[in-house]
């Protein structure tokens, strides 16, 4: 390597090198003995079975769903209540070391990889569902809790909470990355459903983003829903939805305090083939303006069809295909369905195939929410990264058509699926980890794919966050001055650049 430089420069090279080791052997000896000295102090606070330096137990927290490389934290803590997240905060404040949070590592944009190392906080001991208010609509729940587990705490009150991003994610995790799903058309995102939140700052300090206790209430009623609430307040900044999304850059959620709705009287489910992508989206716009609430509206396209079919025993036809779910009374369902198998049919839509029981439509959005893993089958021992590009929905048939062309032109594997109601899609990128060329072709189409997006102005993660990934997107997206104001946002609240470092904003320049 060094062959073409001459004597002088071939020492100075070495001499750089050497520099650099001796600096890197420095830093790992200061940060061994600043952990020694803390790990005293973490014990002391949660205890010796809060504090893990297995080598198993760290590997397992470096890494969520994504195609990113396992980076483990130097240290795993297990705090059990948001005194001991705040005494720990505070330890690592003062020495300076990174925090990691962590919830169920269901992420897919590599949120959790601690890449500078330092402290991740593990918060599955805090698993309490708190203050359950029925009459109000809400519920407080601790970072611990999952989706499923939340509802089925909440079975017997006639309540459910319905932002569904198919895992069973910690609450407090879809929170920090605004995760959405199937239910997003009818319901709406964790930004429209969280009401308050409890966060651990960097420096220890407790704050509740729309004050403690406090959940503004207003009654109100909505024209395709039973009763809803929304809470209203003028009362300063909006530091609730500064802190959703921020996928743990600016502080540790530790509660979050959620909308809740009433289970609907009746559902049922369909499936409907069209003979294009536009014919489906055709119909979704349609559906929407003729003011139907539908629940959910899936798309999935001829690939990710058959590859349900096969994973799921499914018999559907392997064409562009809607999934689709109404919420409502006995009375209001009947005039939802005839308007949409209207609308479809119109559209060159086949028949509705129903699934009217529960046990069928469970069957039905399984098979919907285990489509990674369909994707998956498609080529034993590969991985998956999903795309999550979103665009106004007029621009959704071009889009979809346009990334069907470039996946077959480069002859990349990469079935579609995607939340239609919202101009969301996904792309199930199936890969060979071992084939670098192959990655790398797969980088730029999601690149390629993420820019298509913003050309049509959409942008480029509609629910998975930036993480890792999409730092540069994010600049393109928002451009420089915005991301300006998220830089000094995150210097105010995180001065040492502490809270899950490396995440969301490109590292700056020294």
């Amino acid at each position: 390597m060094l062959l073409g430089l001459t004597p002088s420069r071939r020492l100075l090279s070495h001499r750089h090198c050497l520099l650099q080791c001796r600096s890197i052997k420095s830093e790992n000896t200061a940060r061994s003995t600043t952990l020694d000295s803390v790990l005293s102090a973490f014990r002391s606070i949660c205890g010796e079975d809060g504090v893990s330096l297995g080598e198993a137990v760290r590997q397992q927290h470096g890494k969520d769903e994504s195609v990113h490389r396992c980076c483990p934290p130097d240290v795993v803590v297990f705090p059990r209540c948001v005194e001991e997240v705040s005494a720990l905060a505070k330890v690592c404040n003062n020495h300076r070391l990174p925090i990691i949070p962590f919830g169920t590592g269901t992420g897919l944009e590599g949120g959790v990889s601690a890449v500078t190392g330092g402290v991740c906080f593990s918060l599955r001991n805090m698993d309490q569902v708190l203050d359950v208010h029925q009459e109000d609509f809400d519920v407080t729940v601790e970072p611990g809790v999952t989706r499923k587990a939340l509802n089925a705490y909440l079975r017997d009150t006639g309540l459910w909470f319905p932002v569904d991003p198919g895992a069973d994610a910690s609450l407090c995790g879809m929170a920090a990355t605004s995760a959405s799903g199937t239910n997003a058309v009818r319901y709406g995102t964790m930004r429209e459903n969280v009401l308050n939140l409890e966060v651990v700052l960097a420096d220890g300090n407790i704050i509740h983003t729309a004050g403690k206790g406090r959940l503004h209430r207003k009654w109100s009623y909505l024209s395709f829903l039973s009763v809803s609430i929304f809470r209203k307040t003028s009362a300063g900044y909006n530091l609730t939805n500064l802190f959703v999304g921020s996928e743990g850059t600016l502080g540790i959620i530790t509660k979050t305090t959620l909308r809740l709705y009433g289970i609907p009287e009746a559902v049922v489910s369909a499936v409907c083939s069209f003979p294009s992508v536009q014919a489906a989206v055709d119909s979704t716009v349609q559906i929407l303006q003729a003011g139907v609430p539908i629940a959910r509206i899936e798309f999935l396209d001829d690939v990710m069809i058959d590859a349900c079919n096969r994973f799921s025993s499914l018999s559907y036809p392997v064409t562009p295909t809607l999934f689709l779910e109404f919420h409502g009374s006995e009375r209001s369902l009947e005039e939802q369905v005839q308007t949409a198998e209207d609308i479809t049919q119109s559209n060159g839509g086949s028949d509705f195939q129903w699934a009217r029981d529960a046990e069928t439509r469970n069957r039905l959005w399984k098979a919907r929410h285990d489509a990674w893993y369909a994707a998956l089958a498609l080529r034993p021992g590969c991985k998956a990264y999903s795309t999550d590009v979103c665009v106004p929905l007029s621009r959704l048939p071009q889009i979809i058509v346009e990334t069907k062309e470039d996946l077959i032109k480069n002859r990349l594997t990469g079935p579609i699926a995607g939340h239609v109601g919202d101009g969301n899609f996904h792309c199930l990128m199936v890969v060979d980890p071992n084939d670098p060329e192959e990655q790398r072709g797969v980088h730029l189409f999601t690149e390629r794919l993420a820019r298509r997006a913003l050309a049509m102005d959409g942008t480029c993660t509609g629910e998975h966050g930036v993480g890792l990934g999409k730092r540069a997107l994010l600049c393109e997206e928002m451009g420089p001055m915005a991301v300006g104001v998220m830089q000094r946002l995150k210097d105010t609240l995180d001065p040492k650049n502490l809270m899950n470092p490396g995440k969301v904003l490109q590292p700056r320049e020294l």
